[in-house]
């Protein structure tokens, strides 16, 4: 079984020609996960790092990230574990000043690490996770998406789906071979293409978006969003702040049956200098 390691937090000294620090956004954060109201054990997992050096701020900024794992007896928890754990330490860690290139090589690793953990031991054979991370590097945030949980951007009170979910329904949809309603009752809703530790290659989607002073960032597991619709997230995302938005969506699906674990990671851009 692969050895797992954890070194001390030192990237300022492994990236060269580190940018310079122009901005710095300044945020509010909240978490909240739960069992759900049918699982036995919770699969989910969320982590975020905010690093005080200036040097890591302008290269890596702060980073949030949520996995749902699957693969049952455990296994599903210790894969979104393992993948929260390795996506943050190499993205930290990677020697490139570009955080996209590091994002995209912190995925690589995690995939490789889940996928040889779930090979050489019987009991997590086939586990794997989705992953959707929001990094916050000075005036950009850069979306990381494998899988189908999501991420979210609430803008003026318009809320935007920022990730682009890798499922059987999502790609029919995005092809035209599906209507939104087709999809959402289709039996092949949560099939999905692409997930981390399941196959050789995991091929992130990674986008670069714009930031502003009162963005406020969702990072979700579908267990949420199977039973709370956009127009309600948007509506407790704009009259709750981080700590009791979080709590009331989570507690809103587990009103609606909570199916599933349920995992909610908020971050609101209070400033950003």
């Amino acid at each position: 079984m692969p050895e797992e390691t954890t070194a001390e937090f030192a990237a300022g000294d492994l990236v060269v020609d580190w940018p310079e620090l122009r901005v710095v956004p300044k945020v509010s954060v909240a978490c909240k996960t739960d069992l759900g109201r049918v699982r036995e054990n919770n699969e989910d997992k969320l982590e975020f790092y905010i690093p005080e050096s200036d040097n890591m701020l302008a290269a890596r900024g702060s980073v949030f990230i949520v996995c749902d794992g699957m693969g049952g007896h455990a296994a599903g928890q210790i894969a979104s574990e393992l993948t929260c754990k390795t996506f943050i330490d190499v993205y930290l860690h990677h020697s490139s000043p570009d955080p996209v290139i590091a994002a995209r090589a912190a995925v690589e690793a995690a995939n490789r690490f889940v996928l040889d953990v779930g090979r050489s031991v019987p009991g997590r054979k086939g586990m794997g996770t989705t992953l959707s991370c929001v990094i916050l590097c000075q005036d950009r945030a850069i979306s990381v998406q494998v899988g189908d949980s999501r991420g979210y951007r609430l803008r003026d009170g318009v809320l935007e789906q920022i990730t682009e979910e890798h499922s059987f329904v999502e790609e029919q949809v995005r092809q035209g071979f599906m209507t939104r309603q087709e999809a959402e009752r289709s039996p092949y809703a949560h099939v999905l293409t692409r997930a981390i530790g399941v196959e050789d290659r995991a091929e992130p989607h990674i986008a670069v978006h714009d930031l502003r002073e009162g963005d406020i960032f969702l990072l979700c597991s579908d267990g949420l969003t199977n039973h709370v619709p956009d127009p309600q997230i948007a509506g407790m995302l704009t009259r709750f702040a981080p700590g009791e938005a979080v709590w009331k969506l989570v507690a809103a699906a587990l009103v609606d049956g909570g199916s599933d674990n349920c995992t909610a990671l908020c971050v609101r851009v209070d400033s950003i200098g």
